[in-house]
């Protein structure tokens, strides 16, 4: 069995705007975190779906499922639904960032570690075994990050590593994107 994946984005965070955010853990409004909490409970009673949550341990992530637990829902957090690690790029303005540096990661997209963090390719390695790891189940909801849904989405429909002019565009906050995933995890 493929389980459909339904991923919010998680709400927009205070103090990301022209930085580099990956695992910065950034703190988000708590009625924005309560809104998109609402949203989530109201699609699982419309669906039939489970009364379960996933989320990163960040703060923008699980802010949602600390409201869904309050309302007796069961919230899981998991390392592998994390944003991209962008080591040293990690939390800093991008105009701090070398031209040269963002070069370099466009060249090699999809395998070069921005900052010394994580390739691309690994993220998706990581997406893709976290749901592996639930191919029991019918659904799962997941409160996710842009570069976590953008992966476990190009790779479900291309199934190939993106050059990074074909990487699409992120979700908005909040933005619910449905996912089959297909295709196995990589060894």
């Amino acid at each position: 069995m493929t389980p459909t994946l339904w991923v919010w984005r998680h709400p927009r965070a205070h103090g990301a705007q022209e930085r580099c955010i990956g695992r910065t853990d950034l703190p988000v409004d708590r009625r924005r975190a309560k809104r998109l909490a609402h949203r989530l409970r109201d699609a699982a009673r419309r669906h039939g779906l489970a009364r379960e949550v996933w989320t990163s341990p960040l703060a923008r992530s699980c802010a949602v499922g600390r409201w869904l637990r309050r309302w007796g829902w069961r919230h899981r957090i998991d390392d592998r639904l994390a944003e991209l690690h962008f080591g040293d790029w990690d939390g800093r303005p991008w105009s701090a960032i070398g031209a040269a540096e963002v070069d370099t990661w466009v060249r090699a997209f999809a395998h070069h570690a921005p900052g010394g963090g994580e390739s691309l390719e690994r993220l998706t390695a990581r997406a893709l075994h976290f749901v592996a790891d639930h191919a029991d189940a019918p659904a799962l909801l997941v409160v996710g990050h842009a570069g976590w849904m953008q992966a476990l989405r190009w790779h479900a429909e291309q199934g190939r590593p993106p050059h990074a002019h074909e990487w699409p565009a992120p979700p908005r906050h909040g933005e619910l994107w449905r996912l089959a995933v297909l295709r196995a995890a990589p060894e």
